[in-house]
């Protein structure tokens, strides 16, 4: 084993500290695919299940049988059918489905079941439960097509799988589903994720897939990740997409993340199995590793109104009062509260930022972000920063700035750099106060 040097492994776990609590009790629904168990990756996959099941993750995980179902057919010499982006499951399909759901059940069971010393299963005791936990019916014939033995989830047994979970074992879903006359139907692992992700109201559904996520510019297979999606956003993306997108598109996958989120999923992930870790990265680094769909209804993150105002002083009260932030009296925020963006859950402000453009230097300040500290370390400072560089970018601006005296590092580690009082707009070096002398931070928006 590797000699961990303390000066890196002592921050970076008490970085991830606060994930564990976070994530403590919560609930989550992980789709593997079976393309990322023909890909070798089984056994890394779930030893970062165990870890999240040893800090206290409730889990339930869904795997998947594409390519094992298609390999069974080809060696029985029965060619593959599919249609509008679904498989038609003749008899034959259906033997062989039971078969490799069969097999691959047995595979994820034996992982779960290793002790190995000097690996991360050593000392773990992960129970996994499998059972008939789903009610489908058939898809039927649609536009012609009888698609015979394919299914569609009618219900999910939320309160078994609830049941289950709270012994602390891990359930494990195949993709089928039985209707109440004891037919099995075979469904598809994202179609039974999502369901069960929904019938839960899970904190998160996590696909593990062939693709690397959504790119910011779909037309660009260079184009950097899109980490963070708003679901209208999403919705929007997928409008006018045709139905049967392969499962190599990503496209495939946001359109089952948009599906949870409207179904009440707080957030919903692609992650790519090539990527080693991705699971661990993406749930406790900050940038993660794919893309993440959230449903910004449930905490609402928008621009602010004068209505707001009274949120805004009480929240930045206490950082005025420490010297954290700059004192401003209500009349300011009053004038200002249009340049405000702000995160309001149940009506009460957790989080805000000003940005205050400087169009001449095609700059803009960000000022005044906060968070509660009731909800700190849990993303909304990315959030609003995200937020904050939208607004920027509409405006033309090429860079933002921060001037700050005690939280220079957050800003660094989210991509500013630090400049000289100098680097300032004319007009806001006239206001630069040199007695506080503020740390003049900068981020070029790309």
């Amino acid at each position: 084993m590797d000699f961990v040097f303390p000066h890196t492994f002592v921050p970076w776990f008490r970085a991830v500290a606060p994930h564990i609590h976070a994530y403590r009790g919560k609930t989550f629904v992980v789709g593997m695919t079976g393309e990322m168990i023909a890909a070798g990756r089984l056994n890394s996959g779930v030893q970062d299940l165990a870890i999240l099941h040893a800090m206290g993750v409730r889990l339930v995980l869904v795997h998947g049988f594409r390519p094992q179902v298609t390999e069974q057919l080809l060696a029985k010499g029965h060619a593959a059918q599919f249609a509008q982006g679904r498989r038609i499951t003749d008899s034959v399909a259906l033997d062989c489905a039971q078969e490799a759901a069969g097999q691959l059940r047995f595979e994820i069971e034996a992982a779960f079941s290793q002790g190995l010393p000097n690996t991360p299963m050593a000392n773990s005791t992960v129970r996994v439960v499998s059972g008939n936990f789903l009610t489908a019916r058939p898809v039927g014939i649609v536009d012609g097509v009888d698609f015979l033995s394919s299914g569609l989830v009618r219900r999910v047994d939320a309160v078994m799988i609830r049941r289950v979970m709270d012994i602390g074992a891990l359930v494990l879903l195949s993709p089928f589903g039985f209707s109440p006359t004891g037919e099995a139907f075979n469904l598809s692992m994202e179609d039974v994720a999502t369901a069960v992700a929904v019938s839960l109201q899970a904190d998160k559904l996590v696909f593990l897939t062939e693709t690397a996520g959504m790119r910011e510019d779909a037309s660009d297979p260079a184009s950097p990740i899109d980490t963070e999606i708003a679901l209208a956003d999403a919705q929007r993306m997928l409008a006018g997409l045709p139905a049967d997108l392969p499962p190599t598109d990503p496209a495939f996958y946001l359109r089952h993340c948009v599906a949870a989120c409207e179904g009440g999923v707080e957030r919903s992930h692609i992650l790519p199995f090539a990527t080693d870790g991705a699971l661990l990265q993406e749930i406790f680094t900050h940038d993660g590793i794919g893309s993440m769909v959230v449903d910004e209804k449930l905490e609402s993150l928008r621009e602010a109104t004068v209505d707001d105002v009274g949120g805004v002083l009480q929240l930045i009260e206490p950082f005025e009062r420490d010297g954290t932030l700059v004192k401003r009296d209500r009349t300011e925020i009053e004038r200002d509260i249009g340049a405000y963006t702000v995160i309001e859950h149940d009506g009460v402000i957790f989080g805000c930022a000003a940005l205050y453009p400087y169009p001449e230097a095609r700059t803009g300040e960000m000022a005044a972000l906060t968070v509660s500290p009731q909800v700190q370390s849990q993303g909304d400072g990315e959030r609003i920063l995200k937020r904050v560089e939208q607004r920027a970018r509409a405006k033309g601006l090429e860079s933002i700035f921060v001037l700050t005296t005690r939280t220079m590092h957050w800003f660094i580690k989210r991509g500013f750099r630090v400049v000289d009082a100098q680097w300032l707009p004319e007009a806001r070096k006239r206001k630069y106060n040199w007695d506080r002398r503020s740390q003049v931070l900068v981020k070029t928006l790309n």
